[in-house]
Parts: C-alpha cells; structure tokens; sequence
C-alpha cells in the first residue's frame, strides 16, 4: 500500500484495484515493485531502500528518465520525526535525486535514507556521468562518500579542510574576511 504525504487542498491520485494509484511507476515497472511512495503537491516521490538505490535508478533510466537534474543531500539531526511512509525508517542523511523524462513529460524524486554510521551510496556517474561533481559537492559537504566514484575529491573546499561544512553538528567559526584597498574618490 503507499502512502500519501499531500499538501492540504491535494487531493491523492486515485488507486487502482491492484492497490497502486493510477499513473504510479511503482505500478507500471517491476523493478520497482515494494519500493515506498508518497505524493507531494503533485509530485512522485519514491523512497527506495539503500540496497535497492542503484537499481532502481537503472530501472528509471531504462523506462525513460534520461536526465538527472539534480542531486543534494539534507541532514535532519534535529528533524528525526518528519514524515516518511510506512515502511521508512528515519536516519540521518537524506540524499535526493530528481530525475527527468523528456518523453514521458514527468519528473520523479527519489529519497535514500543514508545512516550517519555508514554514509555511504554506490555512485550514479555510470548511468548518469552529470552526477559527477553533484556527488562530489555532497561529499565535500555532507561527508557522504559515493562507491566506485572516479574522482571523489574536495570541489567547493580546499584539499586539507577538516569536517564537513553543512553538517548540522559542524561547528560555527570565524574565518577572517581579508579586504581589498577600497578606491579613492572618484
């Protein structure tokens, strides 16, 4: 069964008899069949468990969605008890994935769950080699790693920065802010 997470006045698309709502592609492709759903301001997002990530994405390139618009990640320290569908347990890290169909004229976003102890997530570089540097930002500032990733390096910080950046536990510090000569009068 899935679960609807809808804004108020969002109505939840309509099942099916098999259960699935109509227009789901939980419901039109095997491969991503038991994989959670929910539905959000119209839009389908698939929350698939982090062993099954990578085949679901392949699963989705295959039926389609060609392009991958966008990949970040969100830490929810202090936001454990957000909603999730049945089924989903809450960790950490969140990475999110916005993949696009040109044909099908559909957007799909998918929500893995990455534990803190084991921040880890085989990359999408070979199916979608524009992940590349998306990964390594997340990386760099998240310090989640991407298996089997060509270049996992530093993008946005130097090489011998210590910490991730936009972890909500990394500490608050002042750098100082060096100033150019300011111009005389005009």
């Amino acid at each position: 069964m899935t679960d609807v997470l809808a804004a108020p006045g969002d109505p939840p698309p309509s099942a099916d008899p098999g259960g699935a709502p109509s227009g789901s592609l939980v419901g039109e492709i095997d491969a991503l069949a038991g994989v959670p759903v929910a539905y959000f301001r119209g839009d389908e997002i698939l929350f698939p468990p982090r062993e099954r990530y990578g085949q679901v994405v392949v699963a989705l390139k295959g039926a389609g969605f060609a392009m991958c618009s966008d990949l970040c990640a969100v830490d929810y320290l202090a936001s454990m008890e957000r909603p999730l569908p049945e089924g989903v347990a809450p960790e950490r890290f969140e990475v999110v994935v916005n993949l696009l169909s040109l044909e099908r004229r559909r957007r799909v976003r998918l929500r893995v769950q990455v534990p803190e102890a084991d921040a880890t997530l085989p990359t999408l570089f070979r199916c979608y080699p524009g992940t590349e540097n998306m990964e390594r930002e997340v990386y760099d500032l998240f310090g989640i790693r991407f298996s089997d990733h060509p270049d996992l390096t530093r993008i946005l910080m130097p090489q011998d920065w210590e910490g991730h950046p936009l972890r909500k536990d990394y500490g608050t510090g002042r750098v100082p802010v060096q100033f150019k000569e300011a111009p005389g009068p005009r």
